[in-house]
């Protein structure tokens, strides 16, 4: 929770406890679901929260906007991020249906009504949205293909999708053909972990 303070530190006393409180009920629901690696809980705070917030250092959502998490497993980067925005809406879907339970709940017990969890495929959901995100579900040109038409149409100039992936991508950018701007997510973080993380942004209006 510090760490988040620590990069954070303009949060509200109520989204410090949010903070707080997810990361219990995040731990709580892991020992029954296995939604990270569980020799990673350690770190949660770290590679899991901090990581998911680092879409936020190279967008501002809207208020009044709204978000699809695809693939969001047990709700990252949705649920951290919609701590951070409470004014945004966030949509966060999965395949899997214990782990959207545990997306709603923990949505629940942590009152945040800006959240709606849904178990279905990117390719099968209707509504429109402003951004997506999504933590390495697939490759970049796979994944575009999924999410391509999830946009409201005339969306803002930052609308689009903010992919977070490591290592290298020059091949997977150059495959995926896409007008694809990268941020490195060190220039935010110190931590080691964070050295070879990226955001991918790749607008709205790309293929």
């Amino acid at each position: 929770m510090d760490l988040i303070q620590h990069y954070f530190p303009h949060l509200t006393d109520q989204q410090r406890q949010r903070f707080q409180q997810l990361e219990g009920e995040f731990k709580s629901w892991n020992e029954r679901l296995n939604l990270v690696a569980r020799t990673d809980v350690e770190n949660l705070a770290e590679r899991h929260l901090l990581h998911s917030l680092g879409i936020a250092k190279v967008v501002e959502f809207a208020a009044g906007s709204s978000v699809l998490d695809v693939g969001t497993g047990g709700g990252l980067p949705g649920l951290p991020l919609a701590i951070l925005f409470p004014e945004v809406k966030f949509h966060l879907v999965d395949s899997i249906g214990k782990k959207i339970h545990a997306v709603r709940e923990m949505a629940l017990a942590l009152h945040l009504a800006n959240v709606t969890a849904e178990q279905t495929r990117a390719e099968q959901v209707r509504p429109k949205f402003d951004y997506v995100v999504s933590r390495a579900v697939a490759r970049l040109a796979t994944f575009h293909t999924w999410i391509a038409h999830r946009y409201k149409p005339a969306s803002a100039a930052n609308s689009g999708l903010y992919y977070l992936k490591g290592g290298d991508l020059t091949e997977e950018i150059a495959e995926a053909g896409l007008p694809a701007t990268l941020f490195e997510l060190s220039a935010y973080f110190t931590e080691e972990f964070f050295e070879t993380k990226k955001v991918v942004f790749v607008p709205a209006t790309a293929g």
